[in-house]
């Protein structure tokens, strides 16, 4: 059905992910930048903890905000900004929730009907990095295949063209 991830640290603060889409570029890009459809296939479902609300205002110097959690009161969340949007080939945005968080670059190069998506994270240390490495390792792959689910339904429902 797809293409293997390969989560391969580059350097002592640089992590890529690397994976090729069943899927126009156009539709994978929306899956990441559409609210209800990022919703879909964000937090791996092992993990048994849902997306509560998903908030992105897609541009250049626009924000970002992901709560997860079971309970409102007591969720968590993901936020920072957007400091390069090129739409359907780049996403650059800052992850803020925490001292150690990484600039997350996301390309998105077209292979005729396919789409190699490549997931750069820079972090600010080498320690920001070992800890963040662990939940990427086994989380991206699961929700990489979420998104390859996605893709499978959106393809459908775009009636191939």
């Amino acid at each position: 059905m797809s293409s293997d991830t390969t989560v391969e640290r580059k350097s002592d603060r640089e992590l890529v992910v690397t994976r090729t889409f069943n899927g126009q570029v156009r539709i994978v890009f929306e899956a990441w930048t559409k609210p209800e459809l990022f919703m879909r296939w964000w937090a791996p479902k092992s993990m048994g903890v849902p997306i509560l609300s998903c908030e992105m205002d897609i541009r250049t110097g626009g924000g970002y905000r992901i709560e997860f959690g079971h309970d409102p009161s007591e969720a968590w969340a993901f936020f920072g900004k957007y400091i390069e949007v090129i739409p359907n080939v780049r996403l650059v945005w800052t992850n803020e929730e925490s001292d150690g968080g990484a600039v997350t670059t996301v390309t998105f190069e077209e292979q005729g009907d396919k789409t190699l998506l490549v997931l750069h994270e820079l972090y600010p240390s080498k320690e920001a990095l070992d800890e963040a490495i662990a939940g990427m390792e086994g989380g991206l792959p699961e929700q990489f295949e979420q998104l390859d689910e996605l893709l499978v339904i959106l393809g459908a429902s775009a009636g191939g063209s």
